[in-house]
Parts: C-alpha cells; structure tokens; sequence
C-alpha cells in the first residue's frame, strides 16, 4: 500500500503542477519544479533525521479507536483533530510514518505552489539585490520548506494560508479557497484564523485601491467573523476574558512551558524587553545562537531577512507599504499581529521558527513587491529627467 500511495502522491503532484503549464511563463514553470523536488528532498530529510512532535502525530492517530476518531473529528480542535485527520492514512490503510510525511510534504508544497502563484501575479518587475534576483531565490530558503513537509499542524496551516490569500486575489471567483482556508485553519489553530481575519480585514479597511463595494462588504465579513469566533478562541487558548492582564497571563504561563530546559534550544525571554522578544521571533537563531550546522542554515537565512528588513527600511518603506496590493498590505497585518502574539509567548527557538515559518511568505512576497517597486520609481524618475 505504502508503494502505491508514494506513486500516488507523484502522479497528483505532477497533474497538479501540470495545470498551471500554459497559466505561467516557461521560466516560472521550470523553477516549480524545481521547487517540487527541492521540497521533497526536505521532506525525506525530515522523516530520517528529524526526531520531532510529527512522529508522535503519526503514531498516536495509528493507535485511535473509531469512536476516538469520531469524537476528535467533531468536537475538538488543535492537537486531537489533526490525530483525526491522521486516522483514515494512518490506522485504516496502515500507511508507514514516511508515506504520511510525504502526504504532509505534498501538503505543504501546494501551499508553496500558490504563495508562488501570488509572487507571479502581484510583483510586477524581478528586481536585483546585491547583485542576485531575488525571485525566485527567496523561495528557496530551507526554513520554508523545512516546517512545511512535517507531519502536524504547520503543514496543513501553511496551506490554510495559502488558499485563503490565493483566493482573496479575486474573492467572488476563488471563494471555495477563501473559505476552506478560514474553516480548516480554525479547527488546527483557531488564533491563526482569528489573525488572518483580522489583518486582511484591516488590509480590506485601509486599501486606497479597491472599490467601496468591496472594502464594507469583506472589511464587513471579516471583522464580524472576528468578534463572532473571538470568544471560541479565548476558550481554546484558555483565556477567560480578552484584556491585557488576561492576555499577560497566559503569556507568562506560555513563556515557561514553552522555556524549560527539555525543549532543548530554549531562551529566557520572560524578563527581556519587548524589542529583543520580537527581534528573536523574526530573526533567531542569529550568528551568535549558531551551535549546529542546522543552526548554521537557520542563521544565514535570518541574517538574509534581516539585511533584507534593514534595506527595505532605509529607503521608502512606507511609501510602498502605502502602494502595495491590499494583499501584500494584509500578509504584512497578518505578520504583526503573529509577530506580537508569539514574540511575548515563545521561549524556544526552534519553536518560533515553526510559529513564524507560517508568516515568512508574506514577508518574502512584500519584500519582492518593496524592491520591484523601487526599482519602478526609479526608472520612472530617469524618464522624466
């Protein structure tokens, strides 16, 4: 079974590359495929070499009962219902811990796929940093597909992310993806749905370049859909009452759970300032946390993102943050509102990578669209002298 299932997965993964052969240049195509075997050479690595949570994730649905399964499915979120999801592949068609890694793998290599797509249609010029392009390059960084080959809850939230934003590129045409998305991402992590609806709906608020209709009607929705399942997700994330002593609480608790010693990369940040908390979310483990050769990869990425924040920075940052596409706008609202959730609640590096692994594509995109833009002005500026 576990031989058809990998033949299975290849088939699906080549149809499914294969239908966006004439909807994208030749160049871009290549690069998919590319990515597809760079994705899943991630994904083998993982299931070898990675001792982590997914192979509990795997082992414990293979040991549910149906009735487990069956109330798991119905009545809870997180954890449980992802062991749920596990229950058919894993218990009913017996299939090995490395065929639900690659299913996981596939997973998230479709969430790849339509972060990439946004790329394609958003960023109109592939505009040189240092000398390199930055597209597709940027997708290539390994903790992209590192946290998203994993059997577990990061995966599959990783292609919530990217069917909701995928979909919100025309809303009335895609509103399968926005909702399957929404719904999916609630029941794995029902804060991560509660932000997305948040920043985008603040995207929908603030963008200078849609239409009226569009910004009551989504800016609407979102922000009801908010407030509606605001409640459900104090209750998941065990907070009576939504104020900041409640909120300072639970991440107080967050902090040393998620701080002791058998986590094994954990830091102390429960008495660090704010800005060191948000800086080791977005950018460790830097070069001083380097202690292993995957701590070496992990480092010169952030160092990457962190030469690429500094850039954007320095020259008209908000001036096209205030130009971007209302998508890009909301992957940005989106990152600062994970950005600041987590940052006070992690205590574990390796944690925070999975935790930010969900936002980096957002980030990855606008700093494409920042530098596509600069590149824009300037060409528009020499045409005019």
């Amino acid at each position: 079974m576990d031989v058809i299932v990998i033949l299975l997965l290849l088939l699906f993964g080549y149809l499914f590359l294969n239908q966006f052969k004439k909807k994208v240049s030749e160049n871009n195509y290549t690069n998919l495929g590319y990515l597809f075997i760079y994705h899943f050479f991630f994904g083998i690595y993982y299931c070898f070499f990675v001792k982590g949570d997914a192979i509990g994730y795997w082992g414990s649905s293979k040991k549910l009962t149906y009735e487990e399964f069956v109330h798991f499915f119905k009545n809870d979120k997180g954890t449980y219902f992802v062991r749920a999801l596990n229950y058919f592949p894993a218990k009913v068609l017996d299939l090995s811990y490395f065929s639900g890694t690659m299913i996981y793998t596939l997973i998230g290599f479709v969430g790849l796929t339509y972060f990439y797509l946004i790329a394609i249609e958003l960023i109109p010029k592939n505009s040189k940093v240092n000398g390199y392009y930055l597209f597709p390059l940027l997708f290539f960084l390994p903790n992209l597909h590192f946290w998203s080959c994993a059997v577990g809850k990061d995966s599959l939230l990783f292609l919530c992310i990217a069917l909701f934003s995928y979909g919100l590129l025309t809303p009335i045409k895609r509103i399968n993806f926005i909702v399957i998305g929404l719904v999916l991402s609630y029941f794995i992590r029902p804060h991560i749905t509660l932000f997305m609806l948040l920043g985008f709906g603040f995207a929908y608020f603030s963008g200078n370049k849609l239409s009226f209709f569009q910004r009551v009607v989504f800016f609407g929705s979102f922000i009801g859909i908010a407030f509606l399942i605001l409640p459900l997700v104090l209750k998941f994330s065990k907070i009576e009452e939504a104020s900041l002593d409640a909120f300072q609480e639970f991440s107080t608790t967050k902090v040393s759970l998620l701080s002791r010693s058998h986590t094994g990369s954990a830091i102390n940040i429960s008495n660090s300032p704010i800005i060191v908390k948000v800086f080791s979310f977005l950018f460790r483990p830097f070069v001083f946390d380097i202690n292993s050769f995957p701590s070496l990869l992990a480092a010169t990425e952030n160092s990457i993102l962190l030469f690429l924040t500094i850039k954007w920075f320095s020259k008209k940052s908000l001036e096209s943050f205030r130009n971007a596409p209302f998508l890009l706008q909301g992957m940005i609202y989106f990152l600062l509102l994970g950005t600041f959730a987590f940052s006070q609640s992690l205590g574990n590096l390796g944690i925070m990578i999975r935790m930010r692994n969900m936002f980096l594509p957002g980030l990855i995109i606008f700093f494409l669209w920042h530098f596509s833009y600069i590149q824009n002005e300037k060409l528009v500026a020499e045409e005019e002298q």
